[in-house]
């Protein structure tokens, strides 16, 4: 059960159930996409919004003996995390997912630093220049507002997701980008970053593909 205010939190749409769907498909009693429950230790759900991707996987690790990992949601916007907790509340897990208000990494704390093995950006990724209204944006504009070229804000987050993430064990970063980009530079882009970029999914939507890439 996931209620929100469709004014000002992005709602659950085509890439958030892309992604969902997926680690439908690979969550299995035993491993999350092919690394062992039991060697992840923190998942972070970055620019969670209503919290439902946070809360699918929490409901998941009630329901697996082995998959004990904490959970980080976080947003930019207070009035998601306010959505997000209440959404938490709803499906009767308050008080389990860790939540956190933050630009990017900005506001984590330093005990957060080298912990994440699993990593979930849903991040705006349309081009600014596709915007209504750009000169008088509200704050969920945020949501889908991903900079000139449609991911400046997933760039930035990368530049700084290694500090957060485990380089000793395995690990995976999950992102959500838009065939409305230009997907080539941002691979090359990512690339340059010193990361492996592959895709594992993709949904053709109206005008656009978006498609599901992961990181590892």
């Amino acid at each position: 059960m996931i209620e929100y205010d469709f004014e000002n939190i992005y709602p659950p749409s085509e890439d958030t159930y892309l992604i969902i769907d997926y680690f439908k498909r690979k969550l299995s009693k035993t491993h999350f996409d092919g690394i062992n429950l039991s060697k992840i230790k923190n998942v972070l759900d970055l620019g969670t919004g209503t919290g439902i991707i946070a809360i699918f996987l929490q409901l998941a690790i009630l329901q697996k003996i082995n998959f004990i990992a904490n959970i980080v949601a976080s947003d930019i916007l207070g009035e998601a995390i306010i959505c997000a907790k209440k959404n938490e509340a709803l499906n009767k897990i308050q008080k389990k997912i860790r939540f956190i208000r933050s630009d990017i990494f900005n506001s984590f704390p330093e005990n957060l630093r080298n912990a994440f093995n699993i990593m979930i950006f849903n991040p705006p990724y349309l081009p600014s220049s596709h915007l209504i209204n750009n000169d008088n944006r509200k704050n969920i504009d945020l949501s889908w507002d991903g900079g000139f070229t449609g991911f400046e804000v997933l760039l930035n987050f990368l530049k700084k997701a290694k500090d957060y993430l485990n380089l000793e064990n395995q690990y995976y970063i999950y992102f959500v980008s838009s065939s409305r980009t230009n997907l080539t530079i941002l691979y090359k882009q990512i690339e340059n970053l010193g990361f492996k970029n592959e895709i594992v999914d993709r949904k053709h939507v109206f005008f656009e593909d978006l498609v599901l890439n992961r990181i590892g």
